[in-house]
């Protein structure tokens, strides 16, 4: 029986921070949270100074509708125990897509087939098309 893959460090997309220690205290909690509940793919995007909605976007895929689920509810009470106050929640009763607003940072948890169908990493990473301005 082959031994189970390494987990790796949270893949950091679009970010000018360097490394675990130069995130927020929040950002540690959620990332370190998903990795414990073996969330795969998760992906970090900073939007500080990108955009006026969050800081950043935490995008995770579980195994199973019963798996998106349980990291919902973990990392909400995580965050509640942390002292980061009410965070709203959209999607439970499906568990296909939920979507975590803490304010600061909106966590993405979806199945795979799901997360693959609406691809939104490739919102985020796609640098907008240069345009030219007629003299």
């Amino acid at each position: 029986m082959p031994s189970p893959p390494e987990l790796d460090e949270p893949q950091i997309v679009s970010t000018d921070r360097d490394g675990p220690e130069g995130r927020t205290p929040l950002e540690n909690l959620i990332l370190s949270q998903l990795d414990a509940e073996k969330a795969q793919d998760i992906i970090f995007i900073d939007l500080k100074d990108k955009s006026p909605f969050a800081d950043g976007l935490v995008i995770a895929s579980g195994r199973s509708q019963r798996h998106v689920g349980a990291m919902t509810d973990h990392l909400l009470r995580a965050l509640k125990d942390a002292g980061h106050g009410k965070a709203r929640v959209e999607g439970v009763p499906h568990c296909d897509w939920v979507l975590i607003d803490t304010g600061d940072l909106i966590v993405h948890l979806f199945r795979p087939e799901v997360r693959a169908y609406y691809n939104i990493e490739k919102i985020w990473s796609v640098e907008p098309p240069a345009r030219t301005v007629p003299h």
